[in-house]
């Protein structure tokens, strides 16, 4: 085998975030009765959040705003645009995502049965995630997952985040393994493709919405079982 090592990232290619995120955001609207409070629909707040989320996320990977500050300011700043100025209901929002989002299951099409195939071919596998530790690992356990992988990288234990090189550098010295011998399966292409690239990583990018790109991976796919073509 070409490969001697697998790493996967987690949200948006085995475990689908979006899905499992609108849920969550779903349960807080309708339990925190935001249409009363004057949020005007589901979709309104669902937006709001998205977006604020997303431009934190990227503040926070480039070092501005710490992990407490990103999981404050999220919902604060949604609340925000409705107007609604309530640092307790910040604090029981901010609160219950935490406590709901790990317990979603939603994973993508054949996510197991892969997983199956390749710990059948030997492959030992493991997680490189931006995601923080306690939320990444309970996501793991609760969609039945933790068990396919040896090593569960997350920032917070490498001390650095994806694409930056020095995360690739401790999973491959976690696993015991080199760059050549092994390959990165994501599915966002500055973090993990160009990262792994970075790493000396080749690289599986998983594609489903098939938007253009700037850089060529090693591979490309659009359906996780496509892997099955390649290792």
């Amino acid at each position: 085998m070409k490969y001697k090592h697998i790493f996967f990232d987690l949200d948006h290619t085995l475990w689908d975030f979006e899905t499992n995120e609108q849920e969550t955001l779903l349960e807080l609207y309708n339990s925190h009765a935001l249409e009363s409070r004057g949020v005007p629909s589901f979709e309104a707040f669902s937006t709001s959040y998205v977006g604020h989320n997303e431009r934190l996320w990227d503040r926070f990977r480039k070092g501005f705003i710490t992990r407490n500050e990103l999981r404050d300011k999220r919902f604060r700043l949604t609340l925000l645009d409705f107007k609604i100025g309530d640092e307790a209901l910040n604090k029981k929002i901010s609160e219950g995502f935490l406590e709901i989002l790990p317990y979603k299951t939603a994973l993508f099409p054949e996510t197991k049965e892969t997983l199956d195939y390749l710990a059948a071919k030997d492959y030992p596998m493991h997680m490189i995630t931006n995601g923080f530790e306690e939320t990444q690992l309970l996501k793991m356990k609760n969609a039945g997952i933790a068990h396919y992988f040896t090593h569960i990288i997350t920032s917070e234990i490498a001390g650095s985040l994806k694409p930056y090189r020095e995360i690739f550098d401790y999973a491959i010295t976690k696993a015991s393994t080199s760059a050549r011998e092994s390959i990165m399966i994501g599915d966002a292409m500055e973090l993990d493709i160009k990262g792994a690239h970075g790493a000396g990583m080749d690289q599986v990018y998983f594609n489903p919405a098939k938007p253009p790109v700037d850089f060529k991976p090693t591979y490309t796919i659009g359906h996780l079982r496509e892997l099955k073509e390649i290792l």
